[in-house]
């Protein structure tokens, strides 16, 4: 079974970044991530992000949103985690702005690896000592070592 902590690397873990707009946040999450997908442009990453967006927000409650796609040409799951500097409205179902978000990327044809990711993600963002601790870490390697350790009970 794939793991968050599989996909997720600590140079995609990133704390302290600038909101601004829904838009603005979705722009910086397809940088990040192109970063990492040479046969893909961070345009074409953006627009997909933005596509799912349309069909309903990601937002999740209690500050969190999970932006995903299913993307052609992504050769394999792929996570990055970013805390806002300061909350940006995301439509979110609880009308609570969002400053933690977890992205998610998958290959178009990973349904069940897709919906296995989505699951561990809003499992492991149900407990309010996960929030709270990923509120808090101040450093990027932290970010990352939380969600690890988030995932592997420890």
């Amino acid at each position: 079974m794939i793991r968050l902590e599989d996909i997720l690397t600590p140079g995609r873990s990133i704390v302290s970044v600038q909101g601004g707009s829904k838009k603005r946040v979705l722009e910086q999450i397809a940088k990040l991530v192109a970063q990492d997908l040479p046969d893909l442009d961070a345009h074409d990453i953006f627009e997909s992000l933005v596509a799912r967006e349309k069909l309903g927000s990601t937002g999740f409650g209690n500050g969190i949103a999970i932006p995903h796609c299913r993307l052609a040409g992504c050769p394999s799951p792929l996570s990055a985690v970013l805390r806002l500097d300061t909350p940006v409205d995301f439509d979110a179902i609880d009308g609570a702005p969002v400053d933690l978000l977890f992205v998610l990327l998958v290959p178009l044809e990973a349904t069940d690896q897709h919906l296995e990711l989505l699951r561990q993600i809003a499992s492991m963002l149900d407990k309010e000592q996960v929030r709270t601790r990923l509120r808090q870490v101040e450093t990027n390697e932290d970010l990352y070592q939380a969600v690890v350790e988030s995932q592997t009970g420890q």
